[in-house]
């Protein structure tokens, strides 16, 4: 799934699969500026199955292009932590570009891991 268009007519008709067809729009599209947009609006969705959806999206797209903006930061704050999209932007995206919940979360992580190696050696 390449074309946005057909992504935005999916949501306009309320499809139950639109959340897949946004997961294959974050795999197979090259713009996350037309990417991103289509993954908020899943993600603000009333839908458990397609804000996981979304979630798992922005996940793929943090892994292929590197990049999140702040509406779905903001979006993705109001999911359960340690969620695919936390640990892919953790892990793929500039740490300078994440927000500071962000951080504390995997901070903590980095610390557990850390103390844990530390203790081994």
């Amino acid at each position: 799934m390449d074309r946005p268009e057909e992504i935005d007519a999916a949501f306009e008709r309320e499809e139950p699969h639109v959340g897949v067809a946004v997961i294959g729009l974050a795999l197979d599209h090259s713009d996350p500026g037309v990417i991103l947009p289509r993954i908020a609006r899943a993600l603000c969705s009333d839908s458990e199955e397609l804000r996981r959806q979304g979630t798992v999206a922005l996940a793929h797209d943090a892994r292929l292009h590197h990049t999140v903006d702040a509406e779905c930061l903001a979006l993705l704050r109001t999911r359960p932590r340690g969620n695919e999209a936390d640990d892919d932007l953790w892990t793929f995206v500039p740490h300078r570009r994440l927000p500071l919940w962000l951080w504390r979360h995997h901070l903590s992580q980095h610390a557990k891991w850390l103390l844990w190696h530390r203790w081994r050696t």
